[in-house]
Parts: C-alpha cells; sequence; structure tokens
C-alpha cells in the first residue's frame, strides 16, 4: 500500500466512528492532534477510535482530538477533510445540525472552558503556526553553526545564516498577520501593522528620549499593535458609510495603529521583552536547580490544565532576543519522567498484556518527546504513576538547571520538538557538544528517577494486585514463557489516586 492510500485509509477508518461525515463541522491539526468540530458529541465511539492501530489517544476540549502523531497527522488531515467533502449532503435539514451543534459546543464550553484559558488558547492559535518555520529555521541555524565551528564550506554559511535569519527577522509581521486573523480583523492589516516594528526607519524616531531600534518589543509589541489594529477597524466599519469603507477603513487602521506602535507600544513592549529575558537569566543563573525542579516537575500538569500555553510568547520572545529559549530543555525533561515511569510500569505489570502492549507502542513516540499517549493510555489512568512521572521531571529539570547555575546554558533554537527531537536544536553558550552533553544527561537523569520512583512507589499494593491481572493470553505466555495459556480476565477499570 502507498502512503497515500495508507492515510486515506487511516482517514476512512476514522470518518465513521466520529459520526460520519455529517457530524464533522471543522477539520484542523496542530503538531500531532487531529482537530475536530463536531455536531453531536454522542455519535463518537470513543473506544473503538482508541482501538485503531493508528490512534494514539483521544483528548476532549473544544475540539475532539484524535492524537496521531508528529507526520501522520499532517498527511491524514487533508485525506480526511477530502472525504467529509465528497460525502453526500445529510438528508436532515442543515439548520437544525447547526443549531444542536451550536447548543452542545456552547454548554461543553460553559462547563469547560475559563476565560482565562479561552484567551491562552487564542495565543496559542497565534504563535504555533508559526512552528514548523521555527523548527525548520532552528535545525539549519544550527547546522550552519556546526559548519562555521568546523571551518567547512565557508562559502555556504553565508548563504544559511541568511535562510536561517530571515523568518526571525519578520516574524513580528506572521504575529501581527495572525492576530488579527485569531481576534476578527483583516489579517493583512494586522500584519502590515506589526511590520511598522522591524522597519528600518524607525531608527530615525526618538520616543521617550530613546532612539528606537528595528524589531524592539518584538513579537510583544506585534501582537500589541495587532490587537489595537482590530478594534480601531471593527470600530470604523460601525461608524464609515460604506461607500468609503474601502479607503477609510484601512487608512484610519493603520495611521492610528501605527502611530500608537511607533510612540508607545514598541518602547513599552520592548522594556517587557527586555524584563522576560533578564529574568530568565537571573532565575537560572541564581536558583538554577531549584527552578528546573519546579519546572520540569509542574510541566506536565500545566499541560494537563492547558496553562502550558502561555509558555509559547516567553519562548518566542526568548528566541528572538537570544537566539534560543533557555525553558525548553528544562521543561522537555517532563517527557523524559514519563517515559522512565512508564518502563516502570511494563516491569511492574508482567500479566497486564494490553497496558504492556500500550507502552511498547507508544515508547518510541515518547522518545521523541510526544508524550500523550503514555500520558492518556498509561500513566494517568493508573493515578500514582502520573505523579511519579513528574518526580522524574523535576529531577531531570534540577540537573539542567543546576548547570545554568555554574554559567553553562542549554536552550533550544526553536519550539515544538522534544525529548530526542530537540538534539538538531539545541544551542548555548559553551559549545554544541557540551549543550548536547547536559541535554542527555538531563534526559538520562529523567528516566532514571521517573522509573525509579515509579517502580518503588507508583503503586499501592491494592493498585497492584488489582492491575497485575491476566487480559492477553498471547502477552503473558510471550513474558513468562509458559506453554499453556492463563485464563483471560477482563481489564479493570482505572484507578484512581
Amino acid at each position: 500500500m502507498s502512503t497515500d492510500d495508507k492515510n486515506r485509509a487511516i482517514a476512512a477508518a476514522i470518518l465513521p466512528l466520529v459520526g460520519g461525515a455529517g457530524n464533522i463541522s471543522t477539520v484542523a491539526h496542530c503538531m500531532t492532534r487531529l482537530r475536530l468540530g463536531l455536531r453531536d458529541r454522542s455519535l463518537v465511539q470513543d473506544e473503538a477510535l482508541k482501538a485503531l492501530p493508528s490512534v494514539m489517544g483521544v483528548v476532549e476540549d473544544d475540539t475532539y482530538q484524535i492524537v496521531l502523531g508528529p507526520g501522520t497527522v499532517a498527511r491524514v488531515t487533508p485525506e480526511l477533510e477530502a472525504l467529509v467533502a465528497e460525502a453526500p449532503e445529510p438528508a436532515h435539514s442543515a439548520e437544525d445540525l447547526a443549531a444542536q451543534g451550536a447548543a452542545l459546543k456552547a454548554a461543553r464550553k460553559a462547563k469547560n472552558a475559563t476565560p482565562f484559558k479561552l484567551f491562552l488558547r487564542r495565543i496559542a492559535n497565534i504563535f504555533v503556526p508559526l512552528i514548523p518555520a521555527l523548527i525548520g529555521c532552528g535545525i539549519i541555524a544550527g547546522l550552519n553553526g556546526l559548519l562555521i565551528n568546523l571551518g567547512w564550506l565557508p562559502g555556504v554559511t553565508p548563504a544559511l545564516a541568511a535562510i536561517a535569519s530571515g523568518f526571525m527577522a519578520l516574524i513580528a509581521v506572521f504575529v501581527g498577520h495572525n492576530t488579527a486573523k485569531e481576534f476578527g480583523g483583516t489579517p493583512i492589516l494586522g500584519g502590515a501593522v506589526a511590520s511598522i516594528i522591524v522597519f528600518a526607519g524607525v531608527a530615525k524616531i526618538d520616543v521617550f528620549g530613546q532612539t528606537l531600534s528595528p524589531g524592539q518589543g518584538g513579537v510583544l509589541g506585534a501582537l500589541g499593535a495587532a490587537v489595537l489594529a482590530v478594534h480601531v477597524e471593527k470600530w470604523c466599519r460601525r461608524r464609515v458609510p460604506e461607500s468609503l469603507d474601502v479607503l477609510v477603513t484601512p487608512t484610519l487602521t493603520v495611521l492610528v495603529s501605527g502611530l500608537v506602535t511607533v510612540f508607545g507600544l514598541m518602547f513599552v513592549a520592548g522594556e517587557i521583552s527586555r524584563a522576560i529575558g533578564d529574568f530568565a537569566d537571573w532565575l537560572l543563573a541564581n536558583a538554577g536547580a531549584g527552578a528546573g525542579l519546579l519546572l520540569g516537575g509542574l510541566f506536565l500538569p500545566l499541560v494537563m490544565l492547558g496553562l502550558h500555553q502561555a509558555l509559547i510568547p516567553i519562548h518566542t520572545t526568548l528566541i528572538e532576543q537570544q537566539g534560543y529559549t533557555v525553558l525548553l530543555p528544562i521543561l522537555a525533561m517532563a517527557g523524559a519522567g514519563q517515559v522512565g515511569a512508564a518502563m516502570a510500569v511494563y516491569l511492574k505489570l508482567p500479566r497486564n498484556g494490553s497496558i504492556r502492549r500500550t507502552i511498547k507502542s507508544a515508547l518510541p513516540a515518547g522518545f521523541l518527546g510526544v508524550g500523550e499517549p503514555l500520558i492518556y493510555g498509561v500513566s494517568l489512568p493508573l493515578g500514582r504513576p502520573f505523579v511519579t512521572a513528574c518526580v522524574g521531571g523535576a529531577a531531570g529539570g534540577a540537573f539542567v538547571g543546576l548547570f545554568s547555575m555554574l554559567g553553562t546554558s542549554v536552550g533550544s533554537t526553536a519550539i515544538g520538538p522534544s525529548g530526542w527531537a530537540l538534539f538538531p536544536l539545541l544551542n548555548g553558550n559553551h559549545g554544541l557538544g557540551t549543550t548536547i552533553a547536559i541535554y542527555a544527561g538531563g534526559l538520562l537523569v529523567g528516566y532514571l528517577v521517573g522509573f525509579t520512583a515509579t517502580y518503588f512507589w507508583g503503586f499501592s499494593p491494592e493498585i497492584l494486585a488489582e492491575f497485575n491481572v491476566d487480559t492477553d493470553p498471547l502477552e503473558t505466555t510471550a513474558a513468562s514463557g509458559s506453554a499453556t495459556p492463563p485464563p483471560t480476565t477482563p481489564e479493570p477499570e482505572p484507578a484512581k489516586v
């Protein structure tokens, strides 16, 4: 079967299990998840979806999210969109379905969403589309740095530097475009206002007794400028006559927002950005081990609550200022703790073939930084192993943070990847070899502590007796070497912490 046929087969297998094409209102994806807007949540067959070989797990938020993993999700999404487009119109009225879907969505949002989390989700929607470019340019920057250090291809390295730096030089424009789109304005006007920030001519302007510099304020200034542009545009749309709207609205939007950006936002956002960078440097230099302990230990709960999205603008600001974010390698240790905990669960439950099979299929993705299958399929349902995985992440974070206190920074030139996938993006202040060694040491500490904590303290005697039962005769036979399959016991319900 060709790759295209395989991806279409995955999409075809998913479609009926989410209620068919008529039950899907929107289709999108992020780094690892297929995100579906559903009209009727009750039509989804959760267990059948989880049983598909290509599905690593499911998550319900404002959209129904199916974890397929990096690479796969980007290829399956257009196939599913095509199947939805090809499906015949449903016999019932679209108005009824829309009303039902709107009511369900409103009820779910009212129950599960808070204004703060909705705001963070909007911020994530602005920055997540930029991640592929950040990754690509970050890897090219790392390759270029390696070539420069080795003295190889001196005629090519300037070109690679330009390729790697071009996007970051104009990232404010893309942030402005996405911000206006997310907040309901005209995207190109948001980009136009944000482009003022990176225009070289601002170096001729004095504000509050200081001369502005191109890029001052960075992505935070671009975000603020675009939000202001949206408000000005909406104000104009309500008041300007339709006959003049096409001329007056964009002009006033760019003019008013541009003036406020130049004579206020660039300076204020520049000070905030500088404070973020200074605070990150101070924190890791003076309390690196403790900060790493907290960040690495709490990152998984932050992900579960959706609060990790607040870190995206901070990462981007640090990359823009320093060339790398020192926070991401520390946060990546949470995934290492998760992997170590999963390996301990595998050994502690030799008779539970179902859980062992899940761990074997999810571990490769876990090593590459894709943690959802292990979180939702193993540690979180079991309870204590989720906590002990956080302990492993805390230990790995403390290890990396300790070296920051000793003067050796470990950073990432992009956001998105984690685990082993972060190695090509590593950068620091003491050479690539040292940076890689410290990051690898942190992963090893996370694996070992996560494993040890889970193996010795991850199960109470009652939970261990409940879960270490025969659920898969073939798996149990292979593990024990017995020629006679033992009797099968139904898989127990997940434990509560």
